[in-house]
């Protein structure tokens, strides 16, 4: 039986690896067991930062629509909570983006929030509990 060398899959892979390694400094771009390192903890940190990124954008969006809210007199929790009390379905991407390009329809929006009626709270139902009593006890003498 013949011996089947790997030198073609492995320098495939290794081909592989060091071409993602590509910029990376000094010896991380070079060698592959370094190569294979620097790539994993660079994709760790990749995933890591996507969510990151979400959140950071979220501030920004928060800090705005703050600042905006405060220009015209109102606080940004009392802002949000007057929205949906008025149904109004606006992102704060969107409400950020309003802010700073269109104040006027921001201004509008400010109005809506704060002519909103809250909405009632629902009247929690208690339930009465089973008494045991309305059973008749039955003894068995033996």
């Amino acid at each position: 039986m013949v011996r089947i060398k790997s030198a073609v899959s492995s320098r495939r892979r290794k081909k592989r690896v060091l071409k993602k390694a590509k910029g990376q400094f000094a010896q991380r771009s070079k060698r592959y067991q370094q190569a294979k390192r620097s790539i994993i903890k660079g994709m760790a940190y990749a995933y890591r930062d996507r969510k990151v990124k979400k959140r950071e954008f979220k501030r920004l969006w928060i800090i705005r629509i703050n600042a905006a809210c405060r220009d015209a007199g109102i606080s940004y929790s009392r802002f949000i909570k007057g929205l949906i009390d008025a149904s109004v379905e606006i992102d704060r991407k969107m409400l950020a983006d309003l802010a700073v390009s269109a104040p006027d329809a921001f201004k509008e929006l400010v109005k809506v929030a704060q002519d909103a009626k809250p909405k009632p709270k629902p009247v929690p139902v208690v339930k009465k509990a089973a008494s045991k009593a309305a059973k008749p006890k039955v003894s068995v003498k033996k």
